[in-house]
């Protein structure tokens, strides 16, 4: 299994587990994918939900530029329902489950197909 398999697995696990959510593997193997090399290094695969510059990044990078959306109090109340979901004391938010789930709140999923 390569080592972006095993992160799937993971990833998978953390849905299930900590979101409440059966994830749609295809889904998330092309958000995996789309993450690119950032999945391999520890500080840039997790999300801190309480660093604003790390919100405001997601929003940017991911939301405005990857999803297409338009900027707008819709996305930082979109941000804020993931990382509640993800859950707020958990440490490890792994960012492609929060891009996953992002897409999955914002109807983006059509993007990845």
């Amino acid at each position: 299994m390569s080592k972006r398999d095993e992160l799937i697995v993971k990833y998978a696990a953390d849905l299930k587990e900590k979101c409440g959510v059966t994830p749609d593997m295809g889904l998330l193997t092309k958000v995996v994918i789309g993450c690119g090399p950032s999945i391999y290094n520890p500080d840039a695969a997790t999300v801190s939900g309480s660093q604003q510059s790390e919100l405001d990044t997601v929003k940017n990078n991911f939301l405005i530029k990857k999803l297409g959306l338009k900027d707008g109090p819709d996305l930082d109340k979109g941000i804020d329902a993931v990382i509640e979901k993800y859950g707020r004391a958990n440490k490890n938010k792994y960012r492609a489950v929060v891009y996953y789930l992002l897409a999955q709140h914002f109807k983006k999923e059509s993007v990845y197909k």
